[in-house]
């Protein structure tokens, strides 16, 4: 199984990010654009595990708790590494301060069951879209600083997702396999 723990988003920002993706996707045909339904904000990318490993995964993460709601405003775009030599194209978002605690906690977490902790800081974000070739980037590239200052909305999550990532040939197939409540004293829910 190939596992990640991630949040949702509402519809009114999944809509108004696809309607981005819908007026940039044309400019670079060669991207590897994300589809609508598979938005989502990576909080731990968990990898390969055995399916052995899925209940005590899902029993750390139950365990997982916050004061506060985090909160998330989508705004803006920007190009990793850089918009010179693009390979992804993202939205970005300011966040509560809370929102990384929950990474780290969920990272911590997992530490015990023999997942790698994150090496890296976190840094949330929005991937649109992957480039594979340069075909078209320039273009997207002129287009995104034209709309630089687009703001998408903000939203209040009080839960996270375990999402297993099924890799077909006509993309990513994302599956919901439980949600947990992180604000209060509630206990995961099945999909």
């Amino acid at each position: 199984m190939r596992l990640f723990v991630a949040l949702d988003l509402p519809d009114q920002i999944r809509s108004a990010i696809t309607e981005l993706i819908a007026k940039l996707q044309p400019k670079s045909p060669g991207a590897r654009w994300i589809k609508p339904e598979n938005l989502h904000i990576t909080l731990k990318f968990i990898g390969h595990v055995g399916s052995e490993k899925l209940a005590p995964i899902r029993s750390a993460l139950s365990a997982i708790r916050a004061v506060d709601p985090v909160e998330l405003h989508f705004r803006g775009m920007g190009f990793f590494p850089n918009e010179r030599r693009p390979r992804a194209f993202w939205c970005g978002i300011t966040a509560s301060p809370n929102l990384a605690q929950l990474a780290a906690d969920i990272d911590r977490a997992l530490v015990p069951l023999g997942i790698d902790a994150e090496r890296r800081p976190f840094t949330p974000h929005l991937t649109l879209a992957r480039f594979k070739s340069d075909k078209g980037i320039r273009n997207v590239v002129q287009a995104a600083n034209a709309m630089q200052c687009t703001d998408f909305g903000a939203a209040t999550q009080t839960n996270f997702h375990l999402y297993e990532s099924l890799l077909k040939s006509t993309g990513a197939q994302y599956n919901r396999l439980a949600s947990f409540p992180f604000v209060g004293g509630s206990t995961a829910a099945a999909p």
